[in-house]
């Protein structure tokens, strides 16, 4: 009996994330959201800048690579000039909530119906662990060596808070995958969102807590329990906006 197998949307290649990384986690539960409802074969992906700029090799499905931030934009015209097709964005946090901020509040804003995975490890990870817009207060980084001082530096942004106050996205959901019951809320909620486009309901976005080891300066385990005591109480997992559960 087979209990566990590679999603069909997943390509079988060797991984160039480092040990520990949950992005490979995440990009499963996206490739079983795209099987479990039948899209591989209209499906495009957009990949960001950073350390997903290589999904494309991942995902068994059309991939585009944006300019750094730009992957709603670039989301946004694919959707807009194929609507037939799913359109979703893989982006980090320094992708999408620093150089890609704009694009990602004016896309949420007119609810376009595309769907966006949103991996927030609290990190630059690709460029060496520098601050990023999610680091949280105290965190130390390779800019911060004394801790993110939000005297100077600000407060964290809460992309999925933020986001929930426009009057335009369907549908807004923050999880973590540093367990196997936080994995399995996100796989729920990853199909919802791309259900949310299949039904044509508009914008949604999945915020995921990723775990960063190389970067936060620890062994796997410990990432995975940081995500669990730090990050969690920080940045609270749960469904911040359902805009057809509501009936807004």
């Amino acid at each position: 009996m087979i209990v566990a197998k590679r999603p069909r949307s997943l390509s079988q290649v060797p991984t160039h994330y480092c040990p520990g990384c949950t992005h490979g986690i995440i990009h499963r539960l996206v490739a079983e959201a795209i099987d479990s409802l039948g899209l591989q074969g209209q499906t495009i992906g957009v990949a960001p800048v950073g350390c997903a700029v290589l999904a494309y090799n991942y995902f068994d499905c059309d991939m585009i690579v944006a300019a750094h931030g730009r992957a709603p934009a670039v989301a946004t015209g694919l959707k807009r000039a194929n609507p037939e097709s799913i359109v979703f964005s893989y982006q980090g946090d320094g992708d999408l909530a620093s150089i890609g901020m704009a694009e990602i509040v004016h896309a949420a804003a007119r609810n376009e119906n595309i769907t966006v995975i949103f991996v927030n490890n609290a990190v630059y990870g690709m460029t060496g662990g520098q601050m990023a817009p999610t680091s949280l207060p105290g965190q130390v980084t390779q800019t911060s060596p004394y801790g993110r001082d939000v005297a100077n530096c600000g407060y964290p942004v809460k992309v999925s808070e933020m986001l929930a106050q426009l009057d335009g996205p369907e549908y807004i959901s923050r999880v973590a995958v540093n367990s196997v019951k936080h994995a399995t809320q996100a796989k729920q909620a990853i199909e919802k969102a791309f259900r949310n486009q299949l039904e044509g309901r508009g914008f949604s976005l999945v915020e995921v807590l990723s775990a960063c080891p190389t970067n936060w300066g620890m062994a796997p385990q410990a990432a995975l329990q940081w995500i669990e005591n730090t990050m969690i109480p920080y940045y609270p997992l749960g469904v911040y906006k359902n805009r057809s559960v509501k009936g807004e």
